[in-house]
């Protein structure tokens, strides 16, 4: 009976050292190297796994870095511009700094702006709301306010105002990567780059109705009714399908915009206030005309003197 155990252990012993190397040699064979500048370059990056480079996740997006005969074209968000530097030091590249993106919610529609239709009570997500139906207002194309964005964001830079029922982005904190603009079923939300001084001028509204079925719907709303693109000296403006678009590669931030849109639908951001016109001076007195007897008096007085 002892034997007959201690045979039974020697022989899967022998098996399990012969699959051992057989297995060896087989992954030895078959065996990817992977480039060493992998991991420095998965080291620079900053690890939050986003997708916003396009990736699966960082390592991803460090195989396609190594990868590249030119990572000119591929970008981190997160990272920015100096995380981009140190991966080209690692691949001995060179790269252009870009300018940062930040997330525009384009939409106005307020609870003041587009009141309510009717009331929603399912499952608190705005896909889920969009597949259902238009909406709670009037407007099928605006926020639905069900803060998926907010959800997609790992960064904590953007919020739902109870007061407007819509997003607020933090510019602060936004890294540009667009799991909001992918989370949100309207494609309200956009990346858009910062002018000098971190300016924007946006319109916010998304709605392709004609003029007086947007405007019914919200006050906010852009009629289409091109004065905004007629105004523009630089051609950033266009309209089609009954809404105004501003190309922020081509606005000079000059908001003549701002001031001809007749609804208010284009806004300007982190400008600064004008300072109020100063006070008018009080105007002279101006003395009136002397009756002439008064006059022919007064003459003939000095004729005598």
């Amino acid at each position: 009976m002892d034997s007959t155990i201690l045979t039974t252990i020697a022989i899967l012993t022998l098996v399990g050292i012969v699959v051992a190397v057989v297995l060896y040699f087989v992954a030895q064979k078959f065996k990817v190297e992977e480039d060493e500048r992998i991991d420095k370059v998965e080291a620079c990056l900053p690890g939050a796994n986003c997708g916003g480079c396009g990736s699966a996740g960082c390592r991803d997006f460090a195989c396609k870095l190594v990868a590249a005969p030119e990572i000119g074209s591929l970008f981190c968000p997160v990272g920015g511009n100096d995380v981009m530097q140190k991966v080209a030091q690692v691949l001995g590249q060179e790269v252009v700094a870009q300018k940062k993106m930040v997330a525009v919610v384009r939409c106005n529609g307020t609870c003041e702006n587009r009141p309510k239709t009717n009331d929603y009570d399912g499952y608190a997500s705005c896909k889920v709301k969009a597949a259902l139906y238009s909406g709670d207002t009037g407007c099928r194309w605006g926020c639905l306010g069900c803060g998926d964005c907010v959800a997609a964001c790992k960064f904590g830079a953007i919020s739902m105002d109870a007061a407007t029922g819509l997003p607020v982005v933090d510019e602060s904190k936004c890294t540009g990567c667009g799991a909001c603009a992918s989370a949100c079923p309207r494609t309200i939300i956009e990346l858009r780059t910062l002018g000098p001084k971190d300016r924007k001028v946006v319109v916010l509204c998304s709605s392709k109705d004609k003029g007086a079925v947007a405007r019914k719907a919200c006050k906010a709303a852009c009629i289409g009714c091109a004065k905004c693109q007629k105004v523009c000296p630089f051609g950033a403006i266009t309209v089609e399908n009954n809404l105004a678009y501003i190309d922020f590669n081509l606005c000079k931030l000059c908001t003549k915009c701002v001031a001809e849109c007749p609804t208010g639908a284009i806004h300007k951001f982190n400008f600064p206030e004008k300072p109020a016109a100063p006070a008018a001076a009080p105007a002279a007195p101006v003395e009136k005309a002397a009756p002439a007897a008064v006059k022919a008096e007064v003459k003939a007085k000095e004729e005598t003197a």
